[in-house]
């Protein structure tokens, strides 16, 4: 794949979606509750939308500057959660300390709150921090991140399973996929794929890259909010959730579902795209079936280590596939939200896989990339690495 950053407008505009089993609860005699709104169209999503954000710049204590950022998360009709940072974003200068939290709500265009440090004001991508004197003792810039690996080439020897550089070329990768709903068509909006989709191709140790994008759904709560996974070999989840300013529990967006929460939250925006690259070594199983080693990982989130080859110890609850020593599918899961993947390849590091088409050919790529100094990334890739290819493997057991 050729790098590419500008991608078309996504065609499907506002959507209502009845929740179900993964939403609110009714019961017979009560009347159902209203089905949270859904954006994938950053420009029909309102003032909610402008206004949250991760905001970053300087501010006077004293005498002194100092850099400290702001997520703006929205929580529907005018409303905010706001958390201050200290020393900048979570993987980008955040010195690790507990941030503060508070509240804000729209007025009008603007975006109003009070903070330890002041009153704080959004208008025009930018936040401005008044002090008790009614002096301006900082200015936090709206910043829009882009993962360090979004749309990186895939290595040599790299199966495409979605390729995202061109629509012609998205259609013709359609049929490595197959939909999880019977009698149904995987679907396409733009360069991406739908959420509830399996791969054809099975696959045993790789290397994965996926980029991602929750839709925006700001009154929604929890694990309504934006939810899908992405299942290695349809057994081990690595949690998609919009989880913009969490904390990053274990059932959170760069979380082993349920058996490990990422070392830190670098979680963007809803309707930010975002990226995973996975080194996932598969479950080992003697003759007799019994496993003798568990599943590993080591996973970057935006280019941040969020796991260090990780003991995965069982499959995820809501797995399609149950453990074994077979070789498995790539999993997209459905959980009720629009979702969207694209620029998805795998490189295989062990046998060679069953039943897979063959592999497009890669083209070359681009000059090195490397990570910023503060991410904890080991090592940047190369024309013929991922990021994830010299991650250090320890094959004791956690």
């Amino acid at each position: 794949m050729t790098r590419g950053r500008s991608f078309a407008a996504y065609s499907l505009g506002v959507f209502i979606v009845a929740m179900g089993a993964h939403g609110f609860p009714s019961t017979a005699n009560a009347q159902p509750a209203e089905a949270p709104e859904v954006f994938l169209i950053p420009r029909l999503a309102g003032i909610d939308y402008v206004l949250q954000g991760d905001y970053v710049g300087n501010v006077f204590i004293g005498a002194d500057q100092k850099k400290h950022a702001v997520q703006v998360i929205a929580e529907g009709d005018g409303k905010f959660l706001a958390k201050l940072y200290v020393g900048g974003l979570p993987g980008d200068g955040w010195d690790g300390e507990k941030p503060e939290e508070f509240t804000g709500e729209a007025d009008g265009e603007f975006g109003m709150f009070k903070c330890s440090l002041g009153t704080c004001t959004i208008k025009n991508a930018a936040m401005t921090i008044e002090n008790a004197d009614v002096i301006i003792i900082g200015t936090l810039i709206r910043e829009e991140r882009i993962s360090k690996t979004q749309g990186m080439n895939p290595p040599k020897g790299a199966q495409i399973l979605l390729d995202s550089t061109d629509p012609l070329l998205t259609e013709e990768s359609l049929p490595n996929w197959v939909s999880v709903k019977e009698d149904q068509e995987p679907e396409l909006d733009d360069v991406a794929i739908c959420q509830g989709v399996n791969s054809k191709a099975t696959f045993g140790d790789c290397i994965l890259h996926i980029e991602f994008m929750t839709s925006f759904m700001p009154k929604a709560k929890g694990q309504a909010r934006g939810n899908s996974g992405v299942y290695l070999q349809g057994r081990y989840e690595v949690q998609v959730l919009d989880s913009f300013g969490l904390e990053g529990k274990n059932n959170e967006c760069g979380s082993i579902y349920e058996i490990a929460a990422p070392t830190i939250n670098v979680c963007y925006p809803p309707l930010a795209w975002q990226t995973y690259d996975i080194k996932f070594t598969a479950a080992k199983f003697d003759a007799e079936g019994k496993k003798t080693a568990n599943a590993r990982m080591t996973v970057l989130h935006n280019g941040v280590k969020v796991h260090d080859n990780v003991d995965v110890t069982r499959a995820t609850r809501a797995a399609p596939n149950e453990e074994g020593p077979e070789p498995g599918f790539l999993h997209l899961q459905d959980h009720g939200n629009p979702v969207r993947f694209r620029n998805i390849w795998v490189l295989e590091t062990g046998k060679a896989k069953v039943g897979a088409p063959e592999a497009a050919p890669a083209e070359e790529s681009p000059a090195e990339e490397k990570p910023a100094e503060d991410a904890p990334v080991d090592d940047a890739p190369t024309d013929d690495e991922s990021p994830v290819d010299e991650a250090p493997v320890d094959e004791s057991a956690e």
